[in-house]
């Protein structure tokens, strides 16, 4: 019954998972492009003249203090949350504040949250299949029939996410970081253009956090990858390009040894997280 119900509420969990429809233009600038953006919550400006672009196949690295606007930013690109003010295309083509949060899924852009989401239940292969299947509904999903190109696409991504080895595992029995991997794979089940992944590592082994890197590093170049994290060493292991956000706006940008010694982010971030008891 629990594995049932938890596929009844499969469109409410993984409403982000819709195949890519539409083309993305990129020959004539960025893949993602914020100008301007800013939002007000009950006064206080989340996003204040927020400007902001990720190039096709980038890795970038959001830091920045809590409040800093960094999950909002990823709400409005999203379309969870609108703006008051401002511009954010995909590509030269896609008015992303224009659309609603299943038609910008379904252009190629991928979340994924803190928290992994999984069907427990099910074993890594069948999770992989399910973030493929093409007709949402519970039915045709599980009474559809597995192609070839689709089993040679779980195969490719059961390899990137390094879980080939545990495709029969249920998945509740996976480790954290393993569970996080099985996640970003089901993102790639839809190939999409864009990933934006909040806190990848948080509350993972140094073992599962070097894993992780790999994992972030080797999909840049295929698709864009926006990694918003806390924890510094990570970014480091990671980072080519970094952005500082600070109430709402960027305050600082380039690579991590540049913003590392900007002493406006020394003051208002990295001073403060040295500062945390170990």
């Amino acid at each position: 019954m629990s594995l049932l119900r938890s596929l009844a509420d499969r469109d409410r969990v993984f409403d982000f998972l819709v195949p890519a429809t539409s083309p993305v233009d990129v020959r004539h600038g960025p893949i993602l492009y914020l100008e301007d953006v800013t939002v007000s919550f009950d006064g206080f400006k989340a996003i204040n003249r927020l400007n902001l672009t990720i190039d096709d196949g980038e890795l970038r690295c959001i830091i920045g203090p809590n409040g800093a606007g960094k999950t909002t930013m990823m709400d409005i690109i999203t379309g969870k949350t609108r703006p008051d003010s401002g511009q954010v295309w995909f590509g030269s083509r896609h008015d992303l504040l224009a659309m609603n949060e299943p038609e910008i899924a379904s252009l190629g852009i991928g979340r994924k949250f803190q928290k992994p989401t999984v069907f427990e239940a099910l074993s890594v292969f069948e999770n992989l299949e399910l973030a493929m299947a093409a007709d949402k509904r519970i039915l045709p999903t599980l009474t559809a029939r597995m192609s070839g190109e689709i089993r040679d696409r779980i195969e490719e991504v059961l390899v990137t996410i390094g879980l080939a080895e545990l495709r029969a595992r249920p998945a509740g029995i996976l480790s954290h970081g393993q569970k996080q991997w099985l996640e970003i794979g089901m993102l790639l089940m839809q190939r999409p253009r864009l990933l934006l992944v909040d806190e990848p590592v948080a509350g993972m082994t140094e073992q599962e956090m070097a894993r992780t890197a790999e994992l972030l590093t080797g999909l840049a170049g295929k698709q864009s990858v926006v990694v918003v994290e806390h924890d510094m060493g990570f970014v480091r292991s990671i980072a080519r390009q970094v952005t500082v956000l600070h109430q709402g706006s960027v305050l600082a940008e380039g690579t991590m040894d540049q913003v590392a010694s900007d002493p406006r982010v020394v003051e208002v971030y990295l001073g403060a997280e040295d500062e945390e008891p170990a």
